[in-house]
């Protein structure tokens, strides 16, 4: 049995003439947070989408606690343990923060309420508690249209734990937010993860948050993993200069 969380082995995929992932296999191992790199076209985004299930490849498998995911839907991916947020952050805008929540457990458990019932479910207490670890107690009554990008951007985060994952899938948690909160929002969702014991992979393109989040960094290039290390070794090797940092510089 494997010793990683997730794995991948031989991953194909290719739109069109575009191989976007080519033989891609890679072992995501418990308790660290890895960021993925790579210019733009790479097939990051594509990783994510085959490891979640919304992408199903032409050719290879994904693995999660050594059991075969690779033809499940996305939802029954998410009962393994497998949570994924998206570069825009999924919410339902016309509820409030810990609406959006409520009807996260509500999912996670099954239940069949109305969004007025929800409030009244003891889970209500385990949800105000994700609002606080990510730092958006105060706008669990506040309407998601209201909020900034940054507190949308946590929000989102801590409805991908309300469903209790093993794993968190992140596509680029920082993009749209100003550049003055850029750390304080990654400060906060890391430290998040961490008390709530998620493993998690994030594509990013700020190479101060690789440089100071990450446990390891992966580098994509035309669809594979080119490079993988410590941030201190993948942001001094000439190749990312050259291919990924002149890119975003």
């Amino acid at each position: 049995m494997s010793d990683a969380l997730l794995e991948t082995r031989n991953l194909v995929i290719k739109f069109g003439g575009v191989t976007a992932a080519d033989n891609v296999s890679l072992k995501i191992h418990a308790g660290r947070n890895l960021a993925i790199i790579g210019p733009n076209g790479a097939g990051k985004t594509t990783f994510l989408n085959i490891c979640t299930g919304w992408l199903k490849p032409s050719q290879g498998q994904v693995f999660f606690e050594g059991r075969d995911i690779t033809p499940l839907p996305p939802r029954k991916i998410v009962d393994k343990g497998v949570a994924r947020a998206f570069q825009i952050p999924q919410l339902f805008t016309e509820h409030t923060a810990l609406e959006n929540l409520l009807i996260a457990v509500s999912a996670r458990d099954k239940l069949r309420k109305t969004v007025m019932d929800m409030h009244s479910i003891p889970e209500r207490a385990e949800m105000l508690h994700l609002l606080e670890m990510v730092g958006c107690a105060d706008a669990a009554d506040t309407l998601v249209v209201e909020l900034s990008e940054g507190q949308r951007k946590l929000i989102d985060i801590a409805v991908a734990l309300a469903l209790k994952p093993k794993l968190l899938l992140m596509d680029e948690p920082t993009s749209g937010v100003a550049s003055s909160e850029k750390h304080k929002i990654m400060e906060i969702l890391i430290g998040a993860l961490k008390e709530a014991q998620v493993t998690s992979v994030f594509v990013e393109h700020d190479m101060g948050i690789v440089e100071n989040y990450a446990d390891e960094v992966a580098v994509w290039n035309s669809g594979d993993v080119q490079l993988r290390g410590t941030p201190a070794e993948i942001l001094e090797h000439p190749d990312v200069i050259r291919d990924v940092i002149g890119e975003v510089a």
